[in-house]
């Protein structure tokens, strides 16, 4: 059955139509869509990826959009950025960046001037070493480790990490070092198969939540002079963050940092750059993993600052080092 609508009702109509596209072409033309590429599916740095794109949503009331984008790992996402243009956050440890801005290692053969765009925003949560070990001591020393044994994994950083430190501090012949993947770690402590294992992810980290949660561990924490000589950032887990170890450990880190380009105009990096300070705390209240960052984590940022991140320092009274602006 058709309707009929009198000539004044139809121009109303009309009218309202228009109005309502024009409304919904000015908020698709306001919303600024951002892509952020971090890690791959089912990790610690996607989740983080899903948490701060909804933190940005809510922080802005929709106007900034983070399109997620899963990734194969750091490098990748800075090789991108040879071929990305307009809005592309990445996150990756500054060494990358300046070893692309430097063209060495994995950049030697991939050299390009658009690395020399790279531009900081802020720090999210850092990658850090944990060694944990059977036992309800709570904090114990390197030299612990002493005929113990140990799964530290395999071709991950933290593995790598691992047997450097085990290297550096004359410990390889005195630990025996289980073949296995770092996955079996938790499980092969519990059922006392090793007596430790390392990993390395952002604190509290849910495998060694887990852990403590089901039998008395105790982590290593590292003296200064150990951290000086494996040449690594310091990072402190604080007491309590793990059930039963009630003392600080010292211990070390890779920075990540989330970067972007000089395409990014700067009112985009300093709303992204605000909006992450902003929410950081009520983000820490929902995954205690943002706790962690501080702004004197914006010292490891590498290269320059976006002038819209230095934008919100100036603003916010945040010191930053000369050099990054």
């Amino acid at each position: 059955m058709s309707r009929h609508f009198p000539p004044f009702a139809r121009t109303l109509l009309a009218s309202a139509t228009a109005v309502l596209m024009g409304a919904t072409a000015l908020s698709a033309q306001a919303e600024t869509r951002v892509t952020y590429k971090s890690a791959s599916a089912g990790t610690a740095y996607y989740q983080m990826g899903v948490e701060l794109s909804e933190a940005i949503r809510q922080g802005t009331d929709g106007d900034v959009v983070l399109t997620l984008e899963e990734s194969q790992g750091s490098v990748q996402n800075v090789m991108e950025v040879m071929a990305r243009q307009g809005n592309y956050v990445f996150t990756t440890p500054p060494g990358l960046v300046e070893s692309a801005m430097a063209g060495e290692g994995p950049f030697a053969e991939r050299q390009n001037p658009r690395f020399q765009e790279i531009r900081g925003l802020f720090p999210i949560p850092a990658i850090t070493m944990h060694f944990v070990v059977a036992g309800d001591e709570g904090v114990i020393s390197l030299d612990d480790l002493e005929e113990k044994h140990i799964l530290i994994g395999r071709g991950t950083f933290g593995a790598r990490e691992a047997q450097r430190y085990l290297e550096l501090f004359e410990l390889m012949d005195k630990v025996q070092v289980a073949n296995a993947e770092i996955g079996s770690g938790p499980d092969a402590l519990k059922n006392g198969q090793i007596d430790a294992f390392v990993t390395a992810s952002s604190f509290p980290t849910p495998n060694v939540i887990e852990t403590a949660a089901s039998m008395p561990i105790s982590l290593v924490s590292l003296t200064d002079e150990q951290i000086e000589q494996t040449g690594a950032a310091r990072q402190t887990i604080p007491g309590g963050t793990y059930a039963g170890v009630e003392g600080d450990v010292q211990t070390t880190s890779l920075p990540v940092i989330a970067y972007t380009t000089s395409d990014m105009d700067d009112d985009t990096a300093y709303t992204l750059t605000r909006t992450f300070w902003e929410r950081r705390e009520a983000m820490a209240v929902e995954s205690p993993w943002w706790g962690g960052i501080t702004t004197d984590m914006i010292d490891n940022i590498a290269g320059s600052l976006h002038p819209g991140a230095v934008r919100y320092y100036d603003e916010a009274g945040i010191e930053i080092p000369d050099d990054r602006r």
